[in-house]
C-alpha cells in the first residue's frame, strides 16, 4: 500500500518517484537527490529532478538526462533536472518539498539572445510554451522542461506563427532556438525557387 500512495500519475502513466530519484542518485557527480511531481501552471504536470551535487564535482544536466534515460523508461524521464547547493531542509529536518524552486525560472541566464526576428519569435514561444520567463538561442528545449506533448503544441504554434512546415522529429533532431531557426530558414530557402517559378495566380 505504500508503493501505491506514493504513486503520482503523469501524462496517462503511474510511476514511483522513489524509482526515478534512485536513477537520478546513481548518477556519480549526485550526492543527494529528489523527485516530484509538480503543476506550476494548471492543467500541466510534470516530474521534476532535484539534485545536489557531490564534494568537487559538479553536474551536467545532460549528462544526468541521459543517465536516467538508460535507467528506466522514456515516460519516467524527468521532463526538468535542477542542481541545487543543498536540498531545504524544514526545521525538523526533512526535505521542504514547498521551498524547492520551480524549474526553468532563470532558463536564459547563461544563453545568447536572439539575433534575429525569426529567432525573437521562436525564443518567445519556446517561453510561452514550456512556461519560463525567457529562453536563450542555445536552450535546450527537453532539457528546460520540454516533453512530447509540449513538442506537439510548440510545432503547432511555430506552423501556426510562422507558417513553417515543422515536425515534432525536427524538434527533437535541433531542439534550441539557434539550430531549429537555421533548419527552418534552409527548409525555406529550399522552397523559394519552386514558388518564384510559377505564374502568379497559380500558386496553391
Amino acid at each position: 500500500m505504500g508503493r501505491v500512495d506514493d504513486q503520482v500519475k503523469i501524462r496517462g502513466f503511474r510511476i514511483e518517484p522513489g524509482e526515478v530519484e534512485a536513477a537520478v542518485a546513481g548518477h556519480p557527480s549526485v550526492a543527494a537527490a529528489l523527485v516530484m511531481a509538480r503543476e506550476d501552471r494548471p492543467g500541466d504536470r510534470r516530474l521534476v529532478a532535484y539534485a545536489v551535487a557531490a564534494d568537487g564535482s559538479g553536474v551536467e544536466v545532460r549528462a544526468l538526462r541521459d543517465h536516467v534515460a538508460r535507467a528506466v523508461p522514456d515516460y519516467m524521464v524527468p521532463s526538468a533536472f535542477v542542481v541545487l547547493d543543498a536540498l531545504p531542509l524544514t526545521p525538523n529536518g526533512k526535505v521542504d518539498r514547498k521551498a524547492l524552486p520551480a524549474p526553468g525560472v532563470d532558463a536564459a541566464s547563461s544563453g545568447r539572445a536572439p539575433r534575429t526576428p525569426r529567432e525573437e519569435i521562436l525564443c518567445g514561444l519556446f517561453a510561452e510554451v514550456i512556461g519560463v520567463r525567457a529562453v536563450g538561442i542555445d536552450d535546450n528545449f527537453f532539457d528546460l522542461g520540454g516533453h512530447s506533448l509540449s513538442a506537439t503544441r510548440l510545432v503547432s504554434r511555430v506552423r501556426r506563427v510562422l507558417g513553417a512546415e515543422l515536425s515534432v522529429r525536427d524538434l527533437f533532431e535541433a531542439p534550441n532556438v539557434a539550430d531549429l531557426g537555421r533548419r527552418l530558414a534552409g527548409a525555406g530557402d529550399a522552397r523559394r525557387p519552386l514558388l518564384r517559378r510559377r505564374p502568379r495566380g497559380e500558386e496553391k
